[in-house]
């Protein structure tokens, strides 16, 4: 009788440790997102441009996406989203959806370099799409490669064609890139491990039934310091 008593509490210890642990790999997520997110902002004369961020409904962070194989190589990587809150996209901006992708490259490839990803969505139909479904970019949404620095300001009219920007970073070279041809979808096992409870990614930008974790505060601050409503002006991101 004891032993299966203590064979219970072992198996119910063991539990308790694989979720604390599956939570803390999704909050370790949300962390090097936001450390992606304002070391870009850092350097806005090299960056985003403010006017782009400005006008974006949703940003996903994808930090340290994985290259690897020969020939044909595979990409993916793991990364959250943040939205604006209110039905037109123009509230502050939301708690963090957890997002996945995936994707294929064509070349000789050497495996294992890590690539930092930035992707702004810009209009109210891209985000919606995201928020539900896996998006195909290129075929199911319009990506482009991001405008770079203020001195790319001119050339914003133009991308802002694409329902969507990516930017990428690279053992410190940060510039635009395209994606098209990789997928990005909401990840509904990590949402469910880091809000503790079954939760759509429509519930988490609308606040329904979550709370901000603490993790995610750096990634909002940074992305809330560094855009305004365009009626008051852009205003540069806090050091």
């Amino acid at each position: 009788m004891k032993r299966s008593i203590c064979n219970l509490l072992i198996l119910c210890a063991g539990l308790v440790t694989s979720g604390w642990a599956a939570g803390d790999t999704e909050r370790q997520r949300v962390t090097e997102s936001g450390n992606v997110m304002k070391e870009i902002l850092q350097v806005p004369d090299k960056g985003i441009p403010g006017g782009v961020l400005d006008g974006s409904k949703c940003v996903i962070v994808l930090p340290g996406v994985k290259k690897a194989a020969f020939g044909i190589g595979a990409t993916y990587g793991r990364g959250v989203m943040t939205c604006r809150t209110g039905n037109d996209f123009k509230g502050p901006w939301s708690p963090p959806v957890m997002m996945a992708s995936s994707g294929a490259s064509v070349g000789f490839q050497v495996g294992g370099e890590a690539t930092d990803f930035v992707i702004l969505v810009l209009n109210d139909s891209g985000a919606r799409a995201i928020l539900k479904n896996k998006v195909k970019l290129g075929a199911d949404a319009s990506i482009a490669a991001g405008p770079v620095g203020r001195t790319s300001e001119a050339a914003t009219n133009a991308a802002m064609k694409a329902q969507m920007l990516s930017y990428s970073r690279s053992r410190g070279v940060f510039g635009g890139v395209s994606l098209s041809g990789s997928t990005l979808r909401p990840d509904g096992d990590a949402n469910n491990n880091l809000y503790g409870s079954k939760v759509s990614s429509e519930a988490i930008v609308n606040s329904q039934g979550v709370t901000m974790p603490p993790e995610a505060q750096p990634l909002i601050d940074v992305l809330t310091s560094a855009t305004v409503n365009k009626e008051q002006g852009h205003q540069q991101p806090q050091p």
